[in-house]
């Protein structure tokens, strides 16, 4: 009898604190700067929560040190639901293993609420190399040295992508680090470097040009934005997949009735035609899920990432 009161009041102060929360502002911590494609998807959900909330969703941005400063803060504000974040994939998944310690640990420290977008990539090419992905992977495994692949900074998804062609097509394509995909895309068409995997808005224009060649698209399906280019599974490499990701999370032990409330409204506002549409042109595709969903996905890209950078022999400092 006891166990079924205690029962019964869980359930109850649950319903009750959904239905309270929120009383006030909520901050919502974005880990990079303003401007790029996670900044511009923040800030378009945030009117559309604090609406349907009935209170401000306020964005603020704080970046640096690959998103760990903008997390490592949620990971330490009190678990209230008054605090969330926008956390990429390199702060929630391969930053463990790139890092000799990192200021949080991304499952222990982290209650995950949803995914926002996904960020598929361009494997692209100067016209001069191979015309299809099979005949790269011909060319480095019969010529080793002589290609290499430009990306937007070591220990990027971007980085990770390419090294993760090598260790499942058996090759070694070098990696070249630029600072961000606007140099790599630039330094492909100029003929400087033959490869480049390069986020969509850096090459998209030049492909459709036919200045360079988009010989895959790192995702596991094609993209509505190019949908002539092929998968890597499509294009040769059984078993590829890569894309970059962000989400909203809030600190470890925040009630789960807030979390579900969380993760509804940001589905709801994604929802959104014109919201739909502001990610799409940002480059990125919408996606969303449920809280337990995000954590699997979290464990499973984890998991995936550390395989690639040991075998990768990749480490930052």
């Amino acid at each position: 009898m006891k166990r079924w009161l205690l029962l019964a009041a869980l359930a109850f102060s649950s319903a009750a604190l959904a239905q309270s929360y929120p009383t006030k502002p909520i901050r919502f911590i974005v880990s990079f700067p303003p401007g790029g494609s996670s900044d511009l998807i923040a800030r378009a959900i945030a009117p559309h929560m604090s609406s349907r909330l009935g209170q401000p969703v306020v964005v603020e941005n704080r970046p640096g040190a690959g998103g760990m400063i903008g997390v490592g803060a949620v990971a330490k504000a009190a678990p209230d639901g008054y605090t969330i974040g926008l956390a990429a994939a390199g702060a929630l998944s391969s930053n463990i293993s790139l890092y000799p310690s990192m200021p949080f640990h991304p499952e222990k420290d982290l209650a995950p609420i949803s995914t926002l977008a996904m960020i598929p990539f361009f494997l692209i090419a100067h016209p001069s190399q191979p015309a299809t992905l099979k005949e790269v992977i011909a060319k480095a495994k019969s010529a080793p040295g002589a290609l290499s692949f430009g990306h937007g900074g070591s220990g990027s998804t971007m980085h990770l992508s390419g090294e993760l062609l090598n260790m499942l097509a058996g090759v070694k394509i070098q990696a070249v680090p630029y600072k961000g995909s606007g140099p790599v895309s630039a330094d492909v068409l100029g003929g400087q470097v033959p490869l480049g995997v390069v986020d969509l808005p850096s090459a998209i224009a030049h492909v459709r040009a036919g200045k360079v060649r988009a010989l895959a698209v790192t995702s596991k399906q094609r993209i509505s934005a190019a949908p002539e280019v092929p998968t890597f599974e499509e294009a040769g490499v059984p078993g590829y997949e890569a894309i970059g990701w962000f989400g909203v999370v809030a600190p470890a032990a925040t009630p789960r009735p807030i979390i579900d409330r969380l993760n509804a409204e940001i589905r709801a506002a994604l929802a959104a035609p014109e919201i739909r549409a502001r990610a799409l042109a940002a480059g990125t595709e919408p996606l969303t899920n449920t809280p337990a969903e995000f954590a699997g996905m979290i464990r499973e890209e984890t998991k995936k990432w550390a395989e690639v950078i040991k075998a990768g022999g990749i480490k930052l400092q």
